[in-house]
């Protein structure tokens, strides 16, 4: 089979495909025809050797998928030839991946391979993050950082059919354009954010902040926060790790709270598919449809990931091994 192979972190140019045996499951894996790979932020750290989790090289790139079921261990509750998701780790940028069943979840008639390999990651990171780090109820507004990325739309999508409003924050007009149509109740502009949100809220500021950016935005992000209000940090896209004076929290009453559902999905056997059992009814009502920027072949899975280095992608990146 091919895989997009990294063998030195130099970045995602040097992202080779070549032809590798195919994966042999071990004990309690399912193996899988990978029909399509999300490409996200995680793998162009991976690229470049920056991303906390270190594989050994060679590896194969990729953390996400969705295809059909070849082999599968009796009672894992599947069988060959169901259409599933998954989430590999990395892998998946590969025309079959073994994934451990636990990280293995069916996938509804209604959503397509490439709209099912968007999902593992960002959707069921801002599930856990809205309902379980967020506490979200009805009614309450979010303000969302970095809006037009793959972990922006998940929470525009995801947060509205909670019954959310959600303000977006965006870097251009053609940014607001695009968050707008994945069904954003409004959206300001970067630049004078903090202000701007004032004014929708009539002064009064948001119940929760999602932040995957980081960087200069943090202090404002608080600043926009209503008395209770909740600031999510998903990440630092931005490069800044930003630090809090805690005071700011002491003189509102509000919160900065972590989001890392990867170490949580790992803490005990069953989270992941019990996340996906609270993803699933969103998905087969509609609420959800990841919107997809671009699809590229497998032969190309290095401008794929690339194209995550300037921030310019408005929704996700798709790599599809079956195409030529």
């Amino acid at each position: 089979m091919y895989a997009a192979t990294v063998t030195r972190t130099d970045g995602p140019a040097a992202l080779e495909v070549v032809e590798t045996p195919a994966p042999v499951p071990s004990a309690g894996e399912v193996l899988i025809d990978v029909k399509a790979a999300g490409v996200n932020f995680p793998d162009l750290l991976l690229t470049k050797n920056m991303y906390q989790y270190k594989p050994e090289l060679p590896f194969v790139l990729g953390g996400e998928l969705a295809g059909v079921v070849v082999e599968a261990p009796s009672g894992s509750g599947f069988s060959p030839g169901d259409r599933v998701a998954a989430s590999s780790t990395t892998g998946a940028f590969a025309e079959r991946v073994a994934v451990p069943a636990q990280a293995v979840f069916p996938l509804p008639d209604t959503v397509d391979f490439a709209a099912g390999a968007c999902l593992p990651m960002n959707y069921l990171t801002m599930t856990f993050a809205l309902l379980k780090r967020g506490q979200l109820t009805d009614g309450e507004t979010v303000l969302v950082q970095g809006a037009a990325g793959g972990i922006g739309t998940a929470t525009i999508q995801l947060a509205t059919a909670m019954g959310a409003r959600v303000i977006s924050v965006v870097s251009t007009e053609d940014k607001a354009r695009f968050v707008k149509s994945v069904g954003s109740t409004e959206v300001v502009l970067a630049d004078g954010f903090k202000d701007a949100v004032k004014e929708l809220t009539d002064g009064r500021g948001v119940d929760m902040v999602v932040d995957p950016v980081g960087g200069d935005r943090f202090t404002d992000s608080l600043r926009c926060l209503a008395p209770l209000g909740r600031l999510l940090v998903l990440g630092f896209t931005a490069g800044d790790i930003p630090t809090v004076k805690v005071n700011r929290l002491l003189l509102n009453n509000i919160d900065v709270r972590g989001v890392a559902w990867g170490a949580y999905a790992m803490s005990e056997a069953g989270t992941l598919r019990r996340e996906w059992d609270t993803l699933l009814p969103y998905l087969e009502s509609g609420a959800v449809n990841p919107p997809i920027a671009a699809t590229y072949p497998l032969a190309r899975a290095g401008e794929a990931v690339a194209q995550l280095e300037n921030r310019t992608v408005q929704g996700k990146v798709v790599v599809d091994p079956t195409a030529r």
